[in-house]
């Protein structure tokens, strides 16, 4: 199976200080999934690990990318399914680029801690998502 992660859950494993550090690695030290995302995403982590915890995490985080501990998904007609989401729901295109990642690798697991997955977004299947780590897995 697959798990969507999105920038803010890939934040909260680099950054110690973050208040959910803990719950974050905790989850993905247990998790046998794949881990994957968008590129939408992969920019927003890549400025926000810079930016928040500094160069030699951002290098960190590249080499985990290099690795494979995380891939990222796109295709042709990504950014169209994208901003259909994005219009329908009001939310960002990174958030809406993870639906439509989640619609293509076919899963509702999520790991993020926004609150959005929670209250009104659902997969592109209409069903909710099961948002990691707070949702009983």
């Amino acid at each position: 199976m697959t798990v969507v992660v999105s920038a803010d859950f890939v934040l909260a494993v680099v950054r110690a200080g973050h208040p959910r550090h803990r719950d974050a690695v905790a989850l993905v030290e247990t998790l046998d999934e794949d881990l994957v995302t968008s590129p939408l995403v992969l920019a927003e982590i890549d400025d926000a690990v810079a930016e928040q915890v500094g160069t030699t995490a951002q290098q960190a985080v590249w080499s985990d990318f290099d690795r494979g501990a995380y891939s990222v998904r796109w295709w042709a007609d990504a950014l169209k399914e994208t901003l259909v989401i994005a219009r329908h729901h009001g939310v960002s295109l990174s958030t809406a680029s993870l639906v439509a990642v989640a619609g293509r690798v076919n899963t509702s697991r999520i790991a993020t801690f926004d609150e959005q997955f929670h209250r009104i977004l659902t997969t592109p299947d209409g069903e909710p998502f099961v948002v990691l780590p707070d949702d009983p897995r």
